[in-house]
């Protein structure tokens, strides 16, 4: 039974983990595109930084529908082993 919530917290770190480096990755691209555009020539605009988010993102989206979904097997297996039904 803890089997699911220690796995729902590990999926909801992780998903928090992702945010965090998300935002770290986003930011040294953002910087660097306008270091680029100013210095180098780059014709892209800074705002295709914000790309990189894209993986991310759908990582920290799996991650957090997989700890809901721990979370609430846990639940349903406390709610059942308080009525008696599992042994």
């Amino acid at each position: 039974m803890r089997t699911y919530k220690y796995l729902s917290i590990v999926f909801l770190i992780i998903g928090i983990v992702l945010s965090d480096c998300m935002c770290a990755v986003v930011a040294f691209q953002y910087s660097n595109m306008l270091w680029g555009i100013q210095y180098r020539m780059y014709s892209a605009p800074a705002g295709v930084a914000f790309f990189y988010a894209i993986p991310f993102l759908v990582g920290i989206i799996i991650s957090a529908a997989i700890s809901v979904i721990f979370y609430r097997k846990y639940i349903k297996r406390r709610k059942d082993n308080a009525a008696g039904r599992i042994a």
